[in-house]
């Protein structure tokens, strides 16, 4: 059965040369072999090009809507392709190989591969609320690969013992030209004996092996600010890993947890907290101690005031991470009943509650 090239390219029957090769250069970009490691990219490749083949050149396209083959054997299955009969594609107007090293190298020429960053490192770190709202300094344990002491970072027992790769020249970079459908396919691929550097070590520092970096650990003192909240991140720059032979060091990235407090709540700025409140000063007001991250603080107290109130505190709660405005404190206070009571307490309340029936029936009757 006759391929159909149209399908295979994605392109309606109507499709102009422009089309065509538009089309042609996105596939060839995706399928390459030398880019697309999936098993059959190669066949998926040679079946694009066949295709191109055909509808690229005027004749052959027309052979093909006629009779859904062509003289030269296209369209007869793979076994009649000949991968490097190319026919007459110059005059498409454009220099392939250029297009495609654009595509694939990003550059015309070589570019040598640079040295790979150090990996970002991240870790968690705990802290109080009390170290939370006042800031603090916190000392942390981090095992990481460090520039090695030995070599300074090259990979090399000695300066004189690195030098230039004779497989790129220097270039960290290998060309290779192939010809296709629609010309030359010049494609830059990483220097497989330097690994992209340039560079050859001919003896490697005994302390790293070559790698550059060693293993060790090291406590840093981290500055935490004040009003960190659960969740908010540090980016401490340059203490992560160290980078490939002398490149620039990853990050070190600290997330923050703030414990739970066993008295305040925190939301965001502000403090939540209950209070016990006693019945006399519920009922006849007065002062109270309220505890608070800087220590105690006297809260006001109206008489005749309900269990379950909330008196707002200003400035007593966490300064914010932004602004580093002080938020507000927030105190329900719910009346407290006594369990024991005195003989004097008794009668106090007696005569109290025989007052307060009094009062009740004047309002009835």
């Amino acid at each position: 059965m006759a391929k159909d090239y149209y399908e295979t390219l994605g392109v309606p029957r109507s499709a102009t040369r422009q089309d065509i090769k538009k089309a042609y250069l996105k596939l060839a970009k995706k399928w390459h072999p030398d880019l697309n490691k999936e098993q059959g990219a190669s066949d998926r490749f040679k079946e694009i090009n066949e295709a191109a083949s055909v509808l690229g050149d005027d004749r052959k396209r027309e052979q093909y809507d006629r009779f859904g083959s062509t003289s030269s054997g296209f369209g007869a299955g793979a076994g009649g392709f000949d991968f490097t009969d190319f026919g007459n594609f110059a005059d498409f107007g454009f220099d392939f190989g250029e297009v495609f090293d654009r595509f694939f190298s990003h550059t015309t020429g070589f570019r040598q591969r640079r040295q790979s960053r150090g990996a970002d490192l991240h870790y968690e770190l705990e802290i109080e609320l009390e170290e939370a709202a006042a800031g603090t300094t916190k000392g942390i344990h981090i095992p990481r690969l460090e520039k090695c002491s030995q070599c300074k970072g090259t990979g090399a027992d000695s300066p004189s013992d690195t030098t230039r790769c004779d497989n790129c020249n220097g270039q960290g970079m290998v060309r290779q030209v192939q010809r296709i459908a629609f010309g030359t396919f010049a494609t830059t691929t990483t220097c497989g004996k330097c690994g992209g550097t340039g560079q050859f070590i001919k003896k490697r520092c005994s302390a790293c092996g070559g790698e550059g970096r060693t293993e060790k650990s090291r406590t840093i003192e981290i500055k935490i600010p004040a009003g960190i909240d659960t969740g908010n991140s540090l980016r401490i720059a340059g203490e992560g890993e160290a980078g490939e032979r002398g490149a620039a060091a990853g990050d070190l990235f600290l997330t923050v947890r703030v414990k739970p407090h066993k008295i305040f709540e925190r939301e965001g700025a502000d403090l939540h907290i209950q209070q016990p409140l006693p019945f006399a000063a519920a009922a006849l007001g007065g002062e109270i101690e309220v505890p608070t991250l800087d220590g105690t603080a006297t809260l006001k107290i109206p008489s005749g005031t309900q269990s379950d109130t909330v008196f707002r505190m200003k400035e007593k709660g966490l300064p914010s991470l932004d602004s580093g405005a002080r938020g507000s404190q927030y105190v329900k206070v719910v009346i407290s009943v006594p369990k024991q009571l005195s003989s004097r307490q008794k009668s106090a309340l007696k005569e109290f509650a025989r007052e307060e029936r009094k009062g009740i029936l004047k309002r009835i009757f």
